[in-house]
């Protein structure tokens, strides 16, 4: 196992230094650059921001400088924020998108879970095909949809919760409904499929054979097995939740890192840009690493080679 984890690791380095490497490169082949958009600056004075950043030099200088200044923690300076560091930026943001995307991801992983359940113990029933219907509409309806209708329904017309910001626990209420409804969606389906396909299988019927008590067949048999798919979903799921969605950041006004991305996006700012999607990479490929050797512990059946 520690073999395994170990080559994993190494794996997942090289993950990150291609995500890196491509993202460094596709953002310089963009036309213009940070300081196209700064009003009143002359050549000159782009010209002495370009060199005072290092943007002057040749593009293979630059990925080498910043690769080099990135394996030991430091991302640079912001290019737009200035006196900002990228780490500062990142390290300021992310907490809030990790209170929401925390919350939200432990929303759709118990809800998922415990609706898909129930919608296949009670198959072919009304419970069924209410939490079908309800599963269906929340993969086929946007973030941006559902953000809508809670801030015109809770926000506006009934006046219940708070539209922006995050200054008490109710500002969490309608950013973490929005999140959560398509991963608590996504979940119920794979979780009612896969409970059906494990509740037909032959050592289930030996155990109901057998007397065993509904609820521990459904909790120590079924639901250990027919849990894998969801424990596969949940890696990247937890770290799309933690890094907060973009668009729900956007509509809620939340100062999160997702609003900080975007924003440097706009304003070209390569170092945000880089920095924010190196940390993206790299909590998305550690909690995969994770989420495999929680396989393990699952499943003792499965090996890991």
């Amino acid at each position: 196992m520690w073999r395994y984890i170990y080559r994993r690791i190494l794996l997942a380095l090289a993950t990150i230094f291609i995500v890196a490497t491509f993202t460094f490169f596709l953002m310089n082949l963009v036309p213009g650059g940070p300081f196209m958009s700064e009003k009143a600056v002359s050549p000159a004075a782009r010209a002495a921001l370009e060199a005072k950043y290092g943007m002057d030099k040749p593009l293979f200088q630059q990925y080498l400088t910043y690769m080099g200044g990135a394996l030991h923690g430091d991302f640079g300076e912001s290019l737009k924020q200035r006196g900002r560091t990228v780490s500062s930026i990142i390290f300021s943001k992310f907490p809030v998108s990790a209170r929401i995307g925390i919350i939200s991801a432990t929303w759709a992983i118990i809800f998922g879970v415990v609706l898909g359940c129930l919608a296949a113990t009670k198959r072919g029933k009304f419970l069924d095909h209410f939490i079908s219907v309800f599963a269906t509409l929340g993969i086929a309806v946007p973030s941006f949809v559902i953000c809508t209708l809670l801030l015109y329904f809770f926000g506006a017309k009934w006046k219940l919760l708070p539209t922006h910001g995050i200054t008490s626990w109710k500002n969490y209420i309608m950013p973490v409904i929005a999140l959560s409804f398509y991963p608590t969606a996504y979940i119920m389906r794979i979780m009612r499929s896969s409970m059906l396909d494990v509740m037909g299988q032959d050592y289930m019927r030996t155990a109901r054979a057998k007397g065993v008590k509904p609820v521990i067949i459904l909790f120590k048999h079924a639901l250990r097995n027919a849990i894998l798919p969801v424990v596969t979903y949940a890696g990247p799921m937890i770290a799309y939740t933690l890094v907060g969605s973009f668009v729900v950041e956007k509509i809620f006004t939340i100062p999160g890192l997702g609003g900080e991305f975007i924003s440097s996006i706009m304003n070209r700012d390569y170092t945000v840009i880089m920095g924010t999607t190196i940390f993206l990479a790299t909590l998305m490929i550690v909690i995969n690493v994770i989420v495999d050797i929680v396989y393990k512990l699952i499943d003792p059946r499965i090996t890991l080679k």
